[in-house]
């Protein structure tokens, strides 16, 4: 048997193409990571409203716990960490408010029905989604 010259016909990993593409890519991923645009606008901030009035406002750039109070009573406490507002204390029976998760996307809100306290945030970045669904 005779073998030819040139052998098996061999597949190259990456060819001149492959590589082009992974360094504009990379590119690409280096300056949206520069640019900063993971990061929340300047001047992020969430509204705080009660029976669709409005109860305060409030910088996301600033560590803070925010009690609400409805009739000098507190019934649910808004922390704002590393840019983010969470609801960690309700006095309401479900606390299903205090289950949602901290947010920090325009217009993401957390709600707390049976207090009728709305907490959206005004001026942060995309959130990227429409809606989550466990």
């Amino acid at each position: 048997m005779r073998r030819s010259a040139e052998g098996p016909e061999v597949k190259k990993r990456f060819g001149r193409n492959d590589r082009i593409f992974i360094a504009v890519f990379a590119a690409a991923a280096a300056m949206l990571l520069l640019s900063g645009r993971w990061r929340l606008a300047p001047g992020a901030r969430v509204v705080v409203t009660i029976d669709g009035e409005r109860y305060g406002e409030y910088s996301l750039d600033r560590e803070q716990e925010i009690p609400i109070r409805i009739d000098g009573v507190t019934t649910n406490v808004l922390t704002i960490r590393d840019q983010t507002a969470d609801m960690t204390w309700a006095d309401c029976p479900d606390r299903l408010c205090v289950q949602q998760k901290a947010i920090s996307g325009e217009n993401e809100t957390i709600v707390c029905l049976p207090n009728r306290v709305v907490v959206q945030v005004a001026g942060g970045k995309e959130s990227g989604l429409d809606t989550i669904a466990k």
